[in-house]
C-alpha cells in the first residue's frame, strides 16, 4: 500500500525541484545540455547501490532528484535549438503525474472511460482541424508508430487479405527520400521491405516535385507519403496538387504532419496546408508543437472506417461481447496511457488560440534568424523557412565539428542536417523563452569558432 505521507511528501519536493529547473532553464543561468559519460552519471546517481539496497527518502530524493535533472537536456532553455521536442507546457506535466498514479490503460474503454473519453474529444476536434468530419483517429505512442498504424490502414484498403494471407510481392510506396525514416522502417515491418520503397522526384531542398510524379500504370501503390512539414528543413510539400493527383488515381494519400499540422492554428500559416483535407490519413505530433510531453500523436483517417479495418485480431482475455468504445482495435498497442489528457489540458489552460499563438511566434523567431544570419557575411542560407527549423552553413566549416564544438561547454544545442548531398547546421526554435539576444549570441559564437 501507499504511504500517503511519505507520497506527498516526496510530491512537494519533486513539484519545488520541477519548478526551480524550469525557471533557471527558462533564464539560461544552466547549462542547455550536459553530457556525462554514463559510468560518471550512474556513479554520481547512486544507481548501482539505490537499486541493490533500495532505502531511498524523501531526503535522499531530493538530492538524487537535482542531481538528475542537473544531467540530460533543457529543452526550456532558450539556446536549445535541437531536435523537435516540445519545450512542455506545465498542464501537459500535470497530466503526466495524475497517469502516473491512476494508470488507467485505456485503450479498453472499461479501464479509464474517463481517459478515453477526453481522447474521443481530442480525435474529434483534431479531425475537425484537418477537415475530416466523417473521420477516425487514435493516439498512439508516438510518430513513428503514428505512420505505422496509418500505412496499415493503407495496407488494409489495398490489399484487405494481407491480414490472413501475408503481403503480396508487388505493393510499393511512393514516397520522397525526404521521408522521416519511419517511413521506410514501416515497409519493412509491414512485410514490404526496401525494395517497396519508390522514391519520388524532388527539388534540390527535398519537397516532391510535382512535374515529375511517376506514371503508375502497372504498380500496385499501397500509399503515397508527403510531408507537412520535412522533419530536416520544416519546408511543406504542395498538399492540394499531391492530393488532386492520388484523388484521380485512387492512390491513399498520407500526409506526415507530425511536425507541421500544428499550423493549422495560427492564421498566418495555416495556409501552408492547403489540401491536407485531400489526404487519406494524417498523423499530428502533439508533442512538437502542441507542447505535451513525449509521446502523444493522433492517426486521423478521412473515413473512419479504414483504421478500423488495419487491424484483425481475436484475444479472449481482451475482447468478449460488444467493444463498444474500445480504441485498442485501432492500434499497435495493448497498453495505452492516458495520452489525450496531456492535449486536452493545454488546450483547456491556453486554448486553441492560445496554441496558435505560441506556433506563430517559435515559426517567427525561425524567420528572425534567417533574418539575422543572412546580414552577416560567410552565412549560407539555401532557402527562407516557412515553419520553426532553418538550415545553414558558414563558410568553409567542417558543420559536423562546428556543431561538437558550439556544444562543449553546453552553451546551445543544435542539430545538423544533409541538403543536397552537403551538410549543414540546423535549428530548430521550440523554447518560447528564444529571443534575439539568444540568436545575435549563437551567430556570433559562430564566427568566433570558425574564426578561431
Amino acid at each position: 500500500m501507499w504511504n500517503i505521507e511519505e507520497f506527498t511528501a516526496a510530491a512537494g519536493i519533486t513539484v519545488g525541484e520541477l519548478a526551480a529547473y524550469v525557471d533557471r532553464s527558462q533564464r539560461g543561468d544552466e547549462p542547455a545540455i550536459s553530457r556525462r559519460p554514463p559510468r560518471e552519471l550512474a556513479e554520481r546517481l547512486r544507481l548501482g547501490e539505490l537499486i541493490a539496497k533500495g532505502g531511498m527518502t524523501p531526503e535522499t530524493y531530493r538530492d538524487f532528484l537535482r542531481t538528475f535533472l542537473g544531467e540530460g537536456t533543457r529543452l526550456h532553455h532558450p539556446a536549445y535549438l535541437g531536435h523537435q521536442s516540445a519545450s512542455p507546457d506545465f498542464p501537459a506535466a500535470l497530466a503526466d503525474f495524475i497517469h502516473g498514479a491512476t494508470n488507467n490503460p485505456m485503450a479498453i474503454y472499461e479501464m479509464g472511460a474517463a481517459a478515453a473519453t477526453v481522447e474521443f474529444e481530442v480525435l474529434r476536434w483534431m479531425l475537425a482541424k484537418v477537415g475530416f468530419p466523417e473521420g477516425g483517429g487514435v493516439l498512439t505512442h508516438g510518430g513513428s508508430l503514428a505512420n505505422l498504424t496509418a500505412l496499415l490502414a493503407a495496407r488494409a484498403r489495398a490489399v484487405p487479405e494481407a491480414w490472413e494471407d501475408g503481403v503480396p510481392g508487388d505493393l510499393v510506396i511512393l514516397a520522397p527520400e525526404s521521408a522521416h525514416y519511419s517511413v521506410s522502417r514501416a515497409a519493412s515491418i509491414l512485410g514490404l521491405g526496401q525494395r517497396a520503397m519508390v522514391p519520388l522526384a524532388t527539388d534540390h531542398l527535398g519537397r516532391i516535385d510535382i512535374t515529375k510524379l511517376p506514371d503508375i500504370s502497372g504498380r500496385r501503390v499501397m500509399a503515397l507519403v508527403a510531408a507537412a512539414c520535412a522533419t530536416g528543413t520544416g519546408l511543406y510539400d504542395d498538399l492540394r496538387a499531391i492530393g488532386e493527383w492520388c484523388r484521380e488515381r485512387d492512390v491513399w494519400f498520407h500526409v506526415d504532419g507530425a511536425h507541421g499540422a500544428s499550423a493549422l492554428l495560427a492564421e498566418e500559416h495555416a495556409h501552408l496546408l492547403d489540401g491536407i483535407e485531400l489526404a487519406d490519413s494524417v498523423i499530428w505530433d502533439a508533442h512538437k508543437m502542441l507542447r505535451t510531453s513525449a509521446l502523444a500523436a493522433a492517426v486521423l483517417v478521412r473515413r473512419e472506417n479504414d483504421l478500423d479495418a488495419a487491424f484483425k485480431q481475436e484475444a479472449s482475455y481482451l475482447f468478449y461481447g460488444e467493444r463498444g468504445f474500445d480504441l485498442i482495435g485501432r492500434t499497435v498497442e495493448c497498453t495505452k496511457a492516458e495520452l489525450g489528457l496531456k492535449i486536452f489540458l493545454n488546450l483547456a489552460w491556453r486554448g486553441e488560440r492560445g496554441l496558435g499563438e505560441y506556433v506563430a511566434r517559435q515559426y517567427a523567431t525561425a524567420h528572425r534568424f534567417w533574418e539575422l544570419a543572412r546580414r552577416r557575411p560567410g552565412f549560407a542560407l539555401p532557402y527562407e523557412p516557412e515553419s520553426n527549423i532553418v538550415c545553414f552553413r558558414y563558410g568553409d566549416a567542417d558543420h559536423a565539428d562546428l556543431r561538437e564544438r558550439l556544444m562543449a561547454d553546453g552553451a546551445f544545442y543544435l542539430t545538423s542536417a544533409e541538403l543536397d548531398g552537403v551538410r549543414h547546421l540546423r535549428v530548430t526554435v521550440m523554447a518560447p523563452a528564444t529571443d534575439d539576444t539568444t540568436l545575435e549570441a549563437l551567430l556570433d559564437a559562430i564566427e568566433a569558432l570558425h574564426g578561431g
